[in-house]
């Protein structure tokens, strides 16, 4: 099972917003400094350049496909705004991109394989196959590991890394939640992950960073047994 797809590659989207101010003197004088009044607090000024809660969604996205994904689903829960707002399995839920891995996770494909409170529960990193990666399966070979309980969790968990990886962070080799390795290389728009290409990555959800890739990745062990 190491047939993949790749989705076309357009631009990468990159959104970032900036704030700025101006003081002027005379009549308009700030009354803080006028009168000798204390300097806004910090939660102020951090939410004034754009920090904490006004940080965008979108300003760490890398990957050539994010344009096309933006395209797809513009605003609404399953854009990259909306995904930022809820929890993993919402989030995938609601990506239009990633009916297939739902099913997988949530039970619906397997009802002894539901990974949904596992998902929620912590801080991920998800590397997280889009529908044509499952579809580049054959059909055959997916209804099989669709059955094998055991198999569908190795493969599933094989995808996830404890704690959130930014793009600048997750290039190396990491432990997985299946217990092996994965690797990341490249940088950019150029990350792979075991050589799968990275379709768009850096979309946040509340408790995870992730990565749309165009191939369903196999832990080693699988794959040379296969």
């Amino acid at each position: 099972m190491t047939t993949r797809t790749m989705l076309p590659r357009l631009g990468a989207l990159a959104a970032m917003v900036a704030l700025m101010g101006a003081c002027s003197g005379g009549m308009s004088e700030d009354p803080t400094t006028a009168e000798g009044g204390d300097p806004p607090a910090a939660e102020e000024t951090e939410a004034s350049d754009g920090g904490g809660m006004g940080m965008d969604p979108a300003a760490n996205l890398v990957g050539a496909g994010c344009a096309d994904y933006a395209e797809m689903v513009p605003e609404g829960d399953g854009s990259v705004e909306g995904m930022a707002q809820d929890p993993l399995s919402v989030a995938a839920s609601n990506n239009p991109l990633l009916t297939t891995l739902t099913s997988a996770v949530s039970g619906e494909l397997n009802p002894e394989v539901d990974l949904v409170d596992t998902l929620d529960g912590d801080e991920f990193t998800v590397f997280a196959p889009v529908d044509d990666a499952f579809g580049a399966i054959p059909e055959d070979d997916l209804n099989a590991l669709a059955e094998d309980s055991e198999g569908l969790t190795e493969v599933l968990t094989y995808h996830v890394v404890p704690g959130q990886l930014s793009p600048e962070e997750v290039a190396g080799t990491h432990a997985t939640v299946q217990g092996e390795e994965v690797e990341v290389t490249g940088e950019g728009d150029e990350l792979m992950v075991d050589g799968a290409a990275v379709i768009c990555g850096g979309v946040t959800t509340q408790n995870a960073t992730v990565y749309l890739v165009d191939t369903v990745l196999m832990p080693p062990s699988m794959a040379e047994q296969g």
